[in-house]
């Protein structure tokens, strides 16, 4: 087999409701991602009916 290239490092992308990482390669060369999701909603805090 040959020589392994290195592998270039990728910049972070950015999305709408997302981010991803580039993860550090394994002993076997296998480089993975890491995706970082924003919540899609804002949480209401919940207030109690008024009594009638």
């Amino acid at each position: 087999m040959g020589e392994q290239k290195p592998i270039p490092k990728v910049p972070e992308g950015k999305a709408r409701f997302f981010k991803t990482r580039q993860k550090e390669p394994t002993d076997k060369g296998f480089v993975g991602y890491d995706t970082v999701w924003e919540p899609f909603h804002k949480e209401a805090e919940y207030e109690t009916p008024k009594r009638p």
